[in-house]
């Protein structure tokens, strides 16, 4: 059985910083003809889902330039939040342009907190969504290791055959009770009508897996929306690098549709979609209840546990309508 950890849960922005952030973030996008629909609708369900500010209003509020942010911002932690936000509204204005690059560069010199990974915004308009492709997919190399289930990151490097124990090891977990994390995960597979893990050759095989085993666990479904709202899941559910980098991925690949990663189809403006943008507001707050971090756990050494157990351990609640399209609880 799982015992309980003590985690302290992350939060974004903490309540004081709220209305400069916001009012910052709104200068990041008040820029060519003003902030776009999709940016004003993202912007609103962040402050709504996560801040619990539903009176803030992006064409009332007053925006704070870089200069008088970064006076309001002195906490280190808040100013790398501020530029995640931030960077997560830039992909939302389609089509990506030099003046909205240009802003977002200003608020990032000023804050001097700049995450490497979206130096791939620059990169497209001055070279190219070729080469921002090429720096984008480096980066996403990077952290597959880290992102890959523990039990398998050995093998990693060495995967060019399809892996017969590891397709052996999940179809087994058909044969587990019905309420187990296990017999979830086969379902899964089943219902969206994905190979078993290791059918497949590709160096995120190992990665996969233990994407496949969040999606159960947070009960979020595998859609273009629903990818970011997981992203949006880990960063919140424990604030680090690569839980960032969990959300900014799929943020490249189904909103600003510069790559690809093996057979994924690129998509934009994802966000637009309806219910989207409140799905990733809900899928935020939701990850930040959460009151421990399950992905970077060994997920196949808890797979005969019933599924309602893993997920009181970690803290995860339901979503408010498990019955939308867009969860698999």
């Amino acid at each position: 059985r799982l015992s309980a950890v003590k985690f302290v849960m992350p939060i974004l922005v903490t309540p004081e910083y709220v209305e400069p952030v916001f009012r910052g973030l709104v200068g990041v996008i008040d820029v060519d003809d003003g902030p776009t629909a999709e940016q004003i609708s993202v912007l609103k369900t962040i402050s709504t889902h996560l801040w619990g500010r539903d009176d803030l209003v992006v064409a009332k509020a007053s925006p704070l330039d870089p200069e008088a942010l970064a006076q309001a911002l002195l906490d280190p932690a808040m100013r790398r939040r501020f530029s995640e936000l931030m960077f997560t509204l830039e992909m939302c204005r389609h089509p990506l342009t030099d003046t909205q690059v240009t802003r977002a560069e200003q608020y990032s010199a000023a804050l001097g907190s700049s995450p490497e990974q979206v130096s791939i915004f620059r990169t497209q308009i001055d070279e190219g969504v070729a080469r921002a492709k090429a720096d984008f997919d480096r980066y996403f190399d990077a952290m597959v290791l880290d992102r890959t289930e523990p039990a398998y990151r050995t093998k990693v490097v060495s995967l060019t055959t399809p892996d017969p124990e590891l397709i052996a090891r999940v179809e087994a977990m058909h044969d587990l009770p019905a309420d187990t994390l296990g017999y979830a995960l086969a379902q899964f597979h089943v219902r969206y009508g994905f190979s078993t893990p290791g059918t497949d050759v590709s160096p995120n095989t190992y990665l996969y897996l233990a994407h496949d085993m969040i999606h159960v666990i947070s009960g979020i479904a595998p859609s273009g929306p629903g990818e970011i709202a997981l992203g949006g899941f880990q960063m919140a559910m424990n604030d680090n690098s690569v839980n960032t980098f969990s959300f900014l991925s799929p943020m490249v690949i189904h909103e600003a549709g510069i790559s690809t990663i093996d057979d994924i189809v690129s998509t934009e403006h994802t966000l637009a979609r309806p219910g989207a943008a409140d799905l990733l507001g809900s899928s935020l707050a939701r990850g930040a209840q959460c009151t421990g971090d399950f992905a970077f756990i060994d997920h196949l050494a808890v797979a005969h546990l019933p599924l309602e157990e893993v997920r009181a351990k970690y803290g995860v609640v339901p979503p408010d309508n498990p019955d939308d399209g867009n969860h698999y609880w």
